[in-house]
C-alpha cells in the first residue's frame, strides 16, 4: 500500500528520497514526507521533518532545493488509520524529536500501546497507528536502535514494515519486516532501503529481501541483517535486470497508456524460452514438480484478488476446457477464512502481479499449513509469495506503475495458457494437437498488435459514451472473466460505475437495468456460444438498450445488431481473452481521460494491496 525509502550515504539524501517516494507514489498518494538528519554535529537537535497532503510535488514545493543531510527517510500514504492530514502524513517522530520512523502496514494492538504509553508521559500528536512505533521505541531505547527496534516490534501485533533512525546515531537507518515488504538496496558507498525495487532501481540493481521477522541495519558502507532472537542471516543479493527505461513513460503520456501498448512485448517476455514447438508442450523449469507428480494432480484452486483473480477465473475454464481437470478460482480474502478443506491431488495456484498482495499470501500460508502445495505466479522477482510458494512461474511483464493492471494481466493469461499446456500434453492432447495449439499461442503478441489498431476507433466509441453513469459487460465461457475486468477496469479509472456478468444470466435478474441510460458491452465469441450471445444481445435491443459489441472484424450480424461496433482480428476462439480485453483496457483509459481523471493514481486506490 504505502511506500518506503530510507537512504544512508555521501549525498544530499532529501533529493533521493524525493526521486524514490515519485517512483513509489503508485503504491499509495494521499500525502508523503521525509524526515533528514540535517543537523550531524548535534545529537539532541530533532529531525527535520518535511510532510504534506497531496501528491509528491506538493511535498516539493516545501522541501529546500539545497536542504543538507546525508541520512534520511521518506514515505508515501495510503490512509489506514486517521484522515488524510498533514499531522497524519509520515515520518512520525518521538516527543524529542530524536527518533524517527515511517511504517507500512497496521498494527492491530495500537489501542491497548497508545494508552500504555500515554501512562508513561507520552503526547500524541496524529490519529494513525504508526505513531504508537516511535514513541514505543522511544521507551525502550537505551542507547542501541538495532536492539531497541528488536525489542519495540515484539509489542507489536499486525503487519508492519519499518524505517526509523537516531539521532545519537548518525548515518544510521534500521528496517523491521513482518507482512509488509521491505528491499535493501546495496550501492557504493551508500545504501538504501525501500518497499519496492522501483524507488532505489536508478542507483543499484543489486538487492537483498528481507523476509518476515527480519531487521536490518544499514550504514553508508555496510549492512546487516538479523532476527528476533539476534542470529546473524547471510543475505541474498539478487540482480534486478530491469532497465531504468522501464519505469519511464518513455514519451506515452501516462504509464497505463505505456502499459497497455507494451503488451505485444510482454506477452511474448512471458512465452520466450517456454514453448517446445517440437514436441508440442511448454518448458516449465520452476515448478519444482515432477512429470509424474503433475500427472498425480486430480484438481486444481487458483487464490488470487482483483484482476490477477479475473486471469484466474479465465485459467479456471482453461483447465477443465483442455486439460479435463477440475478447476476453480477463489478470491483469496474469502478463502483464508472459510476453513478451505485441502485433498491429496490438489494443487493450489496463488496469482499476484506484486507477489505481497496480503490477502493472497495468507490464503497460500494457510493452504501450505494444511499439507496443500501451493505454486506462484507472480512478477515481482524475489516478492514474499515468489520466495514462499512452493514453485511457480515468473511472468516477466516488467515493472507495472499504473495502478489498474493491463500488461500484468496478459502476462498471467500466457503463463495459465503455458500450465494449460502442460496439462493436457500429459492427459489427452495429443503431440500434433499441441504444436497447433504452440503455433496458436505464439502468434498472440503479434495479434495483440494488430488488436492495439484499433486505437481511434475504441477513443471515437469512448468519446460517445463516457458521460452515461451506469454500464453491463457481458460474455460467455473464456469470456465471461474478461468482462468482470472490463467492468472493473472501468470502475477504477474513470469511477463510472459497471457489473460484469454472464451473458446467459442477463434474463435472471440485470435485464431488469436495461434503459436507454445503461450500456452494454458485449463480447461476442465466434464459437457454438455465438449465436446465443446474439440472442442476448436482441434481448436487450428489444427492451431499448444500446450495446456495444465486440466480435471478429468482419461479423456482419453482430455489427447490425450494436450501436457501436469493435472488429478484433480473426484468431481461435481459445485465444480470444487475449485480443478482447485489450479494448475493454482502452475504453476504461479513454473514458478516464474524456472526464479529467488520474488515470495512473485513481482516486482511493494503490498498487500493491500489502494490507488486509
Amino acid at each position: 500500500m504505502c511506500g518506503i525509502i530510507g537512504y544512508t550515504g555521501p549525498k544530499r539524501a532529501a533529493r533521493i528520497l524525493l526521486e524514490g517516494l515519485k517512483r513509489l507514489e503508485y503504491r499509495g498518494y494521499d500525502s508523503a514526507g521525509i524526515a533528514v538528519n540535517e543537523d550531524l554535529e548535534n545529537n539532541d537537535t530533532p529531525f527535520t521533518v518535511y510532510k504534506r497532503t497531496g501528491k509528491i510535488a506538493q511535498l516539493r514545493e516545501i522541501v529546500p532545493k539545497e536542504l543538507p543531510g546525508i541520512c534520511g527517510i521518506g514515505h508515501t500514504r495510503w490512509a489506514t488509520h486517521g484522515g488524510v492530514t498533514d499531522t497524519n502524513a509520515h515520518p512520525h517522530c518521538s516527543s524529542d524529536g530524536r527518533i524517527a520512523i515511517v511504517h507500512n502496514g497496521i498494527i492491530e494492538n495500537y489501542t491497548t500501546l497508545k494508552e500504555m504509553l500515554s501512562k508513561e508521559g507520552f503526547t500524541f500528536a496524529s490519529e494513525t497507528d504508526s505513531e504508537v512505533i516511535a514513541h514505543l521505541i522511544a521507551y525502550v531505547y537505551e542507547g542501541d536502535l538495532e536492539t531497541a527496534v528488536k525489542t519495540a516490534v515484539s509489542y507489536l501485533k499486525g503487519t508492519y514494515g519499518i524505517a526509523c533512525m537516531h539521532k545519537a546515531e548518525p548515518g544510521r537507518i534500521v528496517g523491521a519486516r513482518n507482512g509488509s515488504p521491505l528491499v535493501v538496496g546495496v550501492g557504493d558507498g551508500e545504501m538504501f532501503l525501500a518497499s519496492d525495487v522501483t524507488a532505489m532501481l536508478a542507483h543499484t540493481r543489486r538487492v537483498v529481501y528481507l523476509n518476515d521477522g527480519e531487521i536490518v541495519s544499514l550504514y553508508p558502507h555496510e549492512f546487516s541483517i538479523s532476527d528476533a532472537e539476534d542470529r546473524p542471516i547471510v543475505p541474498k543479493i539478487n540482480h534486478i535486470d530491469w532497465e531504468i527505461s522501464a519505469i519511464e513513460k518513455e514519451g506515452f503520456s501516462c504509464y497505463m497508456e505505456k502499459e497497455i501498448f507494451e503488451q505485444p512485448d510482454s506477452i511474448a517476455r512471458a512465452l520466450s524460452g517456454r514453448i517446445d514447438l517440437e514436441t508440442g508442450t511448454a518448458k516449465l523449469g520452476g515448478l519444482n514438480l515432477s512429470k509424474k507428480e503433475l500427472l498425480g494432480v486430480d484438481a486444481i484452486q487458483i487464490i488470487a484478488a482483483g484482476t490477477s483473480y479475473h486471469a484466474g477465473m479465465t485459467a479456471s475454464y482453461l483447465f477443465e476446457q483442455i486439460a479435463r481437470i477440475p478447476s476453480q478460482a477463489h478470491l483469496a480474502s474469502e478463502l483464508r477464512y472459510k476453513n478451505p478443506i485441502v485433498f491429496p491431488g490438489m494443487l493450489y495456484f496463488a496469482v499476484s502481479q506484486s507477489g505481497e498482495t496480503a490477502d493472497t499470501l495468507y490464503a497460500m500460508r494457510e493452504i501450505q499449513r494444511r499439507g496443500g502445495t501451493v505454486l506462484g505466479i507472480c512478477n515481482v522477482v524475489g516478492s514474499t509469495i515468489a520466495r514462499e510458494s512452493d514453485g511457480g512461474v515468473y511472468v516477466h511483464s516488467g515493472p507495472e506503475i499504473a495502478v489498474a493492471s493491463t500488461k500484468a494481466f496478459t502476462s498471467q493469461l500466457a503463463a495459465f495458457y503455458l500450465l494449460a499446456l502442460n496439462f493436457a500434453r500429459l492427459h489427452d492432447m495429443s503431440a500434433h494437437q499441441g504444436q497447433q495449439y504452440c503455433q496458436k499461442l505464439q502468434q498472440i503478441p503479434g495479434l495483440v498488435q494488430e488488436t492495439l489498431k484499433l486505437r481511434d476507433t475504441v477513443q471515437r466509441i469512448a468519446k460517445r459514451y463516457c458521460h452515461y453513469k451506469d454500464f453491463l459487460f457481458l460474455g460467455r465461457n473464456l469470456l465471461y472473466p474478461i468482462a468482470l475486468e472490463g467492468a472493473l477496469k472501468l470502475k477504477e479509472i474513470s469511477y463510472i460505475h459497471a457489473e460484469g456478468y454472464a451473458a446467459g444470466e442477463i434474463k435472471h435478474g440485470p435485464i431488469a437495468l436495461i434503459s436507454p441510460e445503461t450500456p452494454s458491452v458485449f463480447l461476442v465469441s465466434n464459437d457454438h456460444l455465438r449465436e446465443k450471445t446474439i440472442s442476448n444481445m436482441k434481448e436487450i435491443k428489444a427492451r431499448g438498450g444500446l450495446i456495444i459489441a465486440i466480435a471478429e472484424a468482419g461479423d456482419e450480424e453482430v455489427s447490425s445488431i450494436a450501436d457501436a461496433y469493435i472488429g478484433i482480428p480473426h484468431c481461435d476462439t481459445l485465444f480470444q481473452p487475449f485480443l478482447m480485453v485489450i479494448p475493454l483496457q482502452l475504453f476504461a483509459y479513454f473514458c478516464a481521460l474524456e472526464l479529467g481523471k488520474d488515470v495512473d493514481q485513481p482516486r482511493n486506490l494503490a498498487k500493491s494491496v500489502t494490507v488486509e
